[in-house]
């Protein structure tokens, strides 16, 4: 399943990803409704959205339901062991072109990831009955400084 990124999506099988390359600095939350497989982060359109988890190639950065930041198939970081996501946890994700930073209910969790190159897009991917409820905008929990939601590239003509 491939979806556009709306500013409310709920994801509750498969793979998502925004058709919108990210420009600006965004956030993204993510309410916890029902726990499973999941995954949350940026990609290029190069990903293979049918090999879940994602994160096991170039293409991919993401944080897993584990709490795993994985890049290339490798662990780049790690949630702390007592912060691990739970059911009705929102989960926030910023990306600066340079580190994918973890935020849970709103803290950070300081354990950024880093090293996919090129132009990305938001990713979300769900299995094994897990329900997600993916906010661009309109966030639960403030964003840190100089993050937003999601701006839409426009043509001026």
């Amino acid at each position: 399943m491939a979806a556009s990124v709306f500013c409310c999506l709920r994801c509750c099988r498969d793979s998502a990803t925004g058709h919108i390359p990210l420009k600006e600095m965004p956030a993204v939350q993510l309410d916890t409704q029902h726990m499973g497989i999941w995954g949350v982060g940026v990609a290029t359109q190069k990903v293979n959205l049918n090999q879940i988890p994602l994160g096991r190639d170039v293409h991919s950065l993401v944080v897993r339901n584990d709490g795993a930041l994985y890049h290339n198939n490798e662990e780049k970081n790690r949630l702390p062991a007592n912060s691990l996501p739970q059911e009705g946890d929102v989960v926030g994700v910023t990306y600066d072109h340079v580190e994918l930073n973890v935020y849970l209910n709103g803290k950070n969790m300081h354990c950024p990831a880093s090293g996919i190159r090129g132009t990305v897009y938001p990713v979300v991917y769900v299995d094994d009955s897990a329900i997600l409820d993916c906010q661009f905008s309109e966030f639960y929990h403030t964003p840190p400084p100089g993050f937003e939601k999601i701006l839409f590239e426009q043509q001026i003509f």
